[in-house]
């Protein structure tokens, strides 16, 4: 690695080549005009099944699957690579401009909710579901879903990044943020050695929130970086894990708004139950 000599005043440059760099800038609002397709349901999902997506899509479905009709949904994919998360209907509902995005048109105005983590939480107070009402537990649920939150940046935005994502690989950074993510990983596996789940005996929105990002880490070989941080030593993430996988509402959540991977496992956009009988 060459040593870099920073500007006093950084600069963006054209892309060097790094995946999705050159879709991403340092200023904020819509590059275009683009509105947003409605469906018909209250809510409205715009998303990609991305971990941040699929913790959206999971808990849609639990409460589904607990006869929440309330919580029917249409789901419509954002294509990030071809920058659909920077039309003007999308930077109106998220002036972030990430996904996932969620428009509530059961209240007057229509609300909207950007951040996984507050859609979780407005959804679950929403519904009284999968958060606990008591407050001693409510707090270990908000912190565990917090620290979901603060730390998957060094897994996804760092880790992943350069070892996945850059245009060459880098020594110091790599390791820098593998640190990061084996501690990460041993936080959870020395909590679930005492418990079936982050918070206790029951599965709520901290778990749907970390299932999507370290359940797909161990399970899944994101970042073709299992066998690189030796993900299958940590035998009680892996067990939380696949628990959690065997739930119909997840493994139907997995499949929204995906379309690469096994065919059976695609699901381009979701309108209704009877989508998941399609075939990808």
């Amino acid at each position: 690695m060459t040593d870099y000599e920073p500007p006093k005043v950084w600069k963006w440059e054209e892309p060097t080549g790094g995946k999705f760099e050159s879709i991403n800038r340092p200023t904020a609002g819509s590059q275009r005009t683009a509105e947003l397709p409605m469906g018909k349901h209250p809510f409205q999902l715009y998303s990609l099944a991305t971990p941040n997506g699929i913790k959206v899509t999971v808990l849609l479905e639990e409460l589904l699957e607990l006869g929440f009709e309330g919580a029917e949904y249409d789901a419509f994919q954002i294509r990030i690579t071809d920058g659909d998360q920077f039309g003007s209907g999308f930077v109106e509902l998220n002036p972030n401009s990430k996904i996932p995005v969620l428009l509530d048109r059961s209240t007057k105005p229509a609300t909207r909710i950007f951040e996984s983590g507050a859609i979780l939480i407005y959804l679950a107070e929403k519904f009284r579901a999968f958060i606990p009402s008591d407050p001693s537990d409510r707090a270990e649920c908000l912190s565990w879903l917090m620290w979901q939150m603060g730390s998957t940046p060094y897994l996804g935005g760092g880790f992943g990044h350069f070892y996945a994502y850059a245009p060459q690989k880098w020594q110091y950074p790599i390791d820098r943020y593998a640190m990061e993510v084996k501690r990460q990983l041993d936080v959870l596996d020395k909590n679930l050695s005492k418990r079936s789940y982050l918070c206790g005996d029951q599965y709520n929105i901290a778990d749907i929130a970390s299932y999507a990002w370290y359940g797909g880490l161990v399970l899944h070989n994101i970042y073709e970086a299992s066998e690189f941080l030796e993900v299958s030593s940590y035998k009680n993430v892996v067990r939380w894990a696949k628990e959690i996988e065997k739930r119909p509402a997840v493994m139907r959540g997995r499949r929204v708004n995906k379309t690469w991977g096994p065919r059976e496992l695609r699901l381009k956009e979701r309108h209704s139950a009877k989508d998941f009988d399609k075939p990808g």
